[in-house]
């Protein structure tokens, strides 16, 4: 028998209720913690340990309400939770003064877009909840940009737990910790070079903003 059929019979004999509510179980984990479980559940996919509609559908609805947890807590905590995590350096602060008047010029596509960077995702839905931003409207971008993100990280723990099935040594569970890994760590790059990116093009179109006001500053003292 296959070793991951082993470990899956194993869970099923000690812990039946895990097998029997995995999606619930999927939900409420990709609800807290988004990253890793996604990943987790496009593995568990490919090796038929749960159906691939069914466990996009659950994470899907897990980051949205993973987006509305962060949302209410700026809401009702309003800045602080920024103020006391995120401007704790100069460099950091910078960052999350970027983003916050990138929000105000860009509300919908700052959160659809931070939905795909390392830190910031978190920042902007507390910062969209700080500045009772229309819920409605933060309910609908929360869901683009989540479903996008979860197609992705769904889509590379899958294909990885497609790579497990093809190496015919699976008989050491250090396989499964590999490509598991592997997989997490391909999208944590991704996200650190998106974020890395996304900020660099706050940071140019503020400057191509200022220089524009400065432009036209100019243009109106030489004609005043």
């Amino acid at each position: 028998m296959p070793l991951f059929a082993t470990i899956v019979d194993s869970i099923q004999n000690n812990f039946p209720a895990l097998v029997q509510y995995k999606y619930l179980f999927l939900l409420i984990a990709t609800t807290i913690e988004g990253f890793n479980t996604i990943i987790l559940a496009g593995f568990l996919a490919s090796l038929g340990s749960v159906a691939i509609i069914p466990a996009v559908i659950v994470c899907v609805i897990g980051d949205f309400l993973n987006g509305w947890m962060w949302y209410l807590i700026g809401y009702f905590g309003g800045a602080k939770p920024i103020d006391k995590w995120g401007r704790k350096d100069p460099k950091s602060r910078k960052i999350i003064e970027t983003v916050e008047r990138y929000f105000h010029r860009y509300s919908g596509r700052a959160i659809v877009f931070t939905k795909l960077t390392w830190s910031l995702t978190i920042a902007t839905m507390i910062m969209a909840g700080s500045f009772k931003y229309n819920f409605r409207k933060f309910s609908y971008y929360n869901f683009i940009g989540g479903l996008g993100w979860v197609t992705i990280t769904f889509t590379v723990g899958y294909v990885f737990g497609k790579g497990y099935r093809a190496v015919t040594l699976v008989n050491n569970i250090g396989y499964i910790a590999l490509f598991l890994a592997s997989a997490i760590i391909l999208v944590y790059v991704f996200k650190v070079i998106f974020k890395s990116k996304f900020i660099q093009s706050l940071t140019t179109t503020e400057h191509l903003h200022d220089l524009g006001d400065k432009f036209r500053d100019g243009i109106d003292k030489f004609l005043s």
